[in-house]
């Protein structure tokens, strides 16, 4: 079974087009562990989405609990751009290859 099945097989009402294309966008980011923290604008940027439409998709996939959202700041104390980790789930096929 494919690693992206849950988000090939989620109905449109648990997991929209939008935060499926984030979730592929994200997992294209991730180096060798499952986190990364591109800024909502360069993910705007880079699929030709407004932020608006990243911040929902982002806010879907938390939802979904397929990623997690950890804010970072600065050393000044100001928001910079969110660690984002992609959760790992098994499904009992990829379990029982474990």
């Amino acid at each position: 079974m494919s690693y992206f099945n849950r988000i090939y097989t989620a109905s449109p009402d648990e997991l929209p087009h939008r935060a499926r294309a984030v979730y592929m966008y994200l997992k294209g980011r991730t180096g060798a562990g499952r986190d990364c923290w591109p800024a909502v604008n360069t993910i705007a940027a880079d699929m030709n989405l407004s932020r608006s439409t990243v911040k929902r998709a982002l806010n879907d996939l938390v939802k979904a609990e397929l990623i997690t959202k950890e804010p970072r700041y600065r050393e000044n104390g100001s928001h910079t751009s969110n660690r984002l980790m992609l959760k790992k789930y098994c499904t009992k096929e990829t379990q029982k290859n474990a």
